[in-house]
Parts: structure tokens; C-alpha cells; sequence
């Protein structure tokens, strides 16, 4: 396969490919080819409200990453175009000032056609970059959300962003976010609400239970690049926890279970529409339709 011939020789050309092929739904050999290879980058989950700032607040952990000498993939995670079926925002308008650096590999995503959706396709193209042999990798989302939550579980580490004087942020705070963050970062933290926003997180936070590792809050100013050594110091800190406790092997683990949940789902689904679009009415009421293609399926054991 010539792909995978060019992947395996660090053709950043190849790296593209195999990731359109998985967006595509096509990605099954690439992946199964180069599994062995991946599990050592560090993956980081980017979210929050849009308009928080977490392209800048990407583009300056690519930063301080290529300043330690880490190679940095980014996985932009992007709303799909009802038209085209692609990112609607596309690679050049983000992190621009990398997007010259051969160590950094920045890719828009959309869902398009893959098995397991929007996440299952995230999940390839973090998989292949893994395996590409970058150090980082780090998956920025668009909102906060369902698919969101779903792309969180693929990190090793979670960073929900939040901004003072936003309604956004206290809602997403009320929407089961809390359960997926391990940091905080409040945004554009020279906001006179900025210290009102730090209180709110922090008395939503002594209403959960902890078991482990406590969700730490972070004060970020990502246009003037203060606060991010703190953001990376923190990051840096969850990693030696997830390490220290075994805790990363555990996540590692539900990764995987919920990829190929996602992949089985897919499939599942597709087996469906084709057995809705045969399935006669014939005055059957949708239960006893429901419960012939359950059985037609297999699914009734």
C-alpha cells in the first residue's frame, strides 16, 4: 500500500491521506496496520464555549511544546458543512504562525462519512498522528456538546476553557461538564468579571465528590501568553498523576471500549437504515415493525 509505504518513511503528504481515508470511512487497514505503533503521545482535549479563545489558546500550547522540542499534531474538530460535508473552518485560519512548521501538523475535521461519526473519525486521526510519531497531540473541538463530551473521553488530559461576562460559561458548567474537565482554564483573565467567574467554578466545584484527581483552575490571558506555563505546569502535574496511580491505563482502556463502541454502533446503524428502507408498513404499528427487524437483525438475544 503506498500510503502506508510513505507513512512509515514520516511523509507528512501520507499522514493527510491516511486521515481523509478514515474521515471517508476507508481508514480500517491504515488503522489496523498501524496500531502497534501508537500509545506513546500525550493527547490533550481542548473545549468550551465558542468564542473562548481556544484556537489561541492552542496555537500557544503548540508554541511552548515546539519550544521544548516536542513534534505537535492538532486536530481541529470542526461543524460540518450541510453542502459539502466538511470543516467549514479550515486549516489556514488557525494557528497561523505554525502552519509553516514542519513539527506541526494541523488537520480540520468533520464527521462526513465515518462509521463511529464524529468521534470515531477524531479517533482514527489521533490514532495515525500517534503512530506518525508526534509527542502531542492535541484535539481542539468547537463548542461543548454531546460530541464534545464523546471526543473528551479519547484525552488523557481535558481542558474545559471558560470566559468571564459569558452566560455560555456558567451554562456549560450546569451541563455536566464538571465530570469531564481535569483543568479549568478561565480565558481573557484581565475581564473585570474574571474573579466572579473563578468564584463560580470553584463553589460548583465544592458541590462535587472527588475521588481522585481534583479538576485544577487555571487564569489565562492566551492573546499575550501569560498564564500558559501555569496551564502547562498543570497539565504536566495530571500527567504524573495519571501515571503515578495507573489512572492513564484505565483511560487508555475506555479510549479503546469507546471507540470500538462507536465503530459497532456505526455499523449497527447502516445494517438498520438498510432494513427500514426494505421493512413493508402493511398496517404494522411501529413497536411489532420494530420488533421484526430486531429479530431479522439478530439483536433480540
Amino acid at each position: 500500500m503506498d500510503v502506508l509505504r510513505e507513512f512509515e518513511q514520516h511523509n507528512p503528504r501520507a499522514l493527510a491521506r491516511a486521515i481523509s481515508r478514515a474521515e471517508a470511512g476507508r481508514g480500517g487497514e491504515l488503522v489496523r496496520a498501524l496500531y502497534a505503533k501508537a500509545g506513546r503521545a500525550t493527547t490533550v482535549g481542548l473545549t468550551g464555549p465558542p468564542g473562548v479563545g481556544k484556537s489561541t489558546l492552542a496555537s500557544a500550547l503548540v508554541r511552548d511544546a515546539r519550544a521544548r522540542g516536542k513534534r505537535v499534531g492538532v486536530v481541529s474538530v470542526d461543524p460540518s458543512s450541510p453542502f459539502s460535508h466538511g470543516a467549514l473552518l479550515g486549516d489556514r485560519i488557525r494557528l497561523a504562525e505554525h502552519f509553516t512548521d514542519d513539527a506541526v501538523f494541523i488537520r480540520s475535521m468533520a464527521s462526513r462519512g465515518h462509521l463511529g461519526g464524529l468521534a470515531g473519525a477524531t479517533a482514527d486521526a489521533v490514532l495515525l498522528m500517534d503512530a506518525f510519531g508526534f509527542d502531542l497531540v492535541l484535539i481542539e473541538t468547537v463548542g461543548v456538546g454531546q460530541s464534545e463530551v464523546a471526543i473528551a473521553e479519547l484525552a488523557q488530559t481535558t481542558i474545559v476553557a471558560l470566559q468571564p461576562g459569558s452566560g455560555d460559561s456558567i451554562q456549560v458548567l450546569k451541563a455536566g461538564i464538571m465530570e469531564i474537565a481535569d483543568i479549568f482554564v478561565v480565558n481573557k483573565a484581565d475581564h473585570p468579571m474574571a474573579d466572579q467567574l473563578r468564584r463560580e467554578i470553584r463553589s460548583m466545584m465544592e458541590m462535587q465528590h472527588w475521588s481522585g484527581w481534583v479538576p485544577e483552575l487555571v487564569a489565562t490571558q492566551a492573546l499575550e501568553g501569560k498564564g500558559i506555563d501555569e496551564l502547562v505546569a498543570a497539565i504536566e502535574r495530571h500527567a504524573l498523576y495519571l501515571n503515578e496511580t495507573g489512572e492513564l491505563e484505565r483511560r487508555r482502556r475506555d479510549a479503546f471500549t469507546h471507540q470500538v463502541r462507536q465503530l459497532a454502533l456505526g455499523r449497527m446503524e447502516r445494517r438498520l437504515d438498510r432494513a427500514l428502507e426494505a421493512q413493508p408498513r402493511n398496517g404494522l404499528d411501529p413497536y411489532e415493525a420494530a420488533d421484526r427487524i430486531v429479530t431479522e437483525l439478530g439483536l433480540d438475544g
